[in-house]
């Protein structure tokens, strides 16, 4: 037997079990076996992307886990990060534009 840790994390929760498992375990058993899924009812395993230490994984399914390694299971993201960065930028660059014609009234 090993052990493993499954996390799961929203904005103000999160959640890591650990959890002792057969050697040769996927990251997909090691997340059913945590029965992390009954904590959060949003955790869908068959579907939700995994990673390990948060490097994605491929096929959680045919990942075999090692003593100690963390499953992370990801939450869909709220907003492209591309395009949240672009709206930041475009909202400091008007923010200095206004500054500066500010100062030069």
């Amino acid at each position: 037997m090993i052990t493993v840790e499954v996390a799961y994390a929203l904005p103000h929760e999160q959640k890591i079990i650990a959890v002792q498992v057969e050697e040769g375990c996927t990251a997909y058993e090691a997340v059913i076996k945590s029965r992390i899924a009954e904590v959060f009812s949003q955790i869908d395993p068959e579907n939700d992307p995994m990673g390990i230490f948060g490097k994605a994984i491929k096929d959680p399914k045919k990942e075999i886990m090692k003593a100690g390694d963390r499953i992370e299971i990801y939450r869909p993201l709220i907003a492209d990060p591309k395009e949240a960065r672009a709206k930041r930028a475009a909202k400091l660059k008007a923010q200095k534009e206004k500054e500066a014609q500010d100062t030069d009234s």
